[in-house]
């Protein structure tokens, strides 16, 4: 509990600012909500990297800040699985299972007719399931930055753990990464969207994305670089 106590401080101190950044992203998917899925991707590819970077520099900076020393090889891994791993977490997977939650990819009109088809014609249902198969642009998918745009995401890594390497400095990389994660995840979500936002959607969005970025972004900034930190070897002087 000793070790927890802290952790728990840390995710009580940053729900606020984290749920005005879910807020922020609500607003996003209002503002984008009749943009084409091309770009919503091309926007869910500037953010996401963004993210990785500022990620990759307060892992990698808070892990210098208290460790004596490291190798260069060390702190390559930590900062990269620190942001890109928590990152896919928090952009990806997380508002992937949003989406499903809230069937967002399935719009509204068909919904509705799936229901009707299945009350006066039965044996429609089949014929109906056959053509959503067919028409893929209404399936969910789960797109993975470090995979997809491998030659984007990955870089990303590397550069934010370079900057922190030179300039260890914490705090405005994270605040800003608390909002770029929450407007990646937005636009992942809109991605597979295909019916109206209504408001019971929007609450549930405005949930999904405090999730998506509160737990993943303190983990990743947090609790992940001090695991490899041991007692014995804090510095003796250091700040965030």
């Amino acid at each position: 509990m000793t070790k927890l106590t802290p952790v728990l401080s840390e995710l009580k101190h940053h729900a606020p600012f984290t749920f005005f950044g879910a807020f922020t992203g609500i607003v996003c998917m209002l503002l984008f909500r009749n943009f084409s899925n091309e770009a919503n991707l091309r926007l869910f590819q500037v953010f996401h990297p963004t993210h990785v970077i500022l990620s990759a520099m307060v892992t990698s900076a808070l892990y210098l800040l208290y460790k004596k020393k490291t190798s260069v090889i060390k702190l390559l891994i930590i900062g990269y699985f620190g942001s890109v791993g928590i990152a896919t977490l928090s952009d990806c997977i997380l508002p992937f299972l949003g989406e499903n939650l809230l069937c967002v990819s399935i719009p509204t009109h068909s919904h509705e007719s799936h229901e009707t088809s299945e009350v006066n014609e039965p044996e429609n249902h089949e014929i109906a399931s056959v053509n959503e198969h067919e028409h893929g642009e209404h399936k969910i998918h789960l797109h993975l930055g470090f995979i997809e745009e491998w030659y984007i995401v990955n870089p990303a890594a590397f550069l934010g753990i370079l900057i922190a390497y030179f300039l260890p400095r914490t705090k405005f990389p994270h605040a800003g990464h608390v909002l770029i994660s929450t407007w990646a995840s937005s636009f992942h979500v809109l991605m597979n969207t295909h019916r109206e936002l209504s408001p019971q959607i929007l609450i549930g969005m405005l949930f999904v994305l405090f999730i998506s970025v509160w737990l993943p972004c303190c983990i990743s900034d947090i609790v992940f670089p001090m695991l490899f930190v041991k007692p014995g070897e804090y510095k003796t002087h250091h700040h965030h």
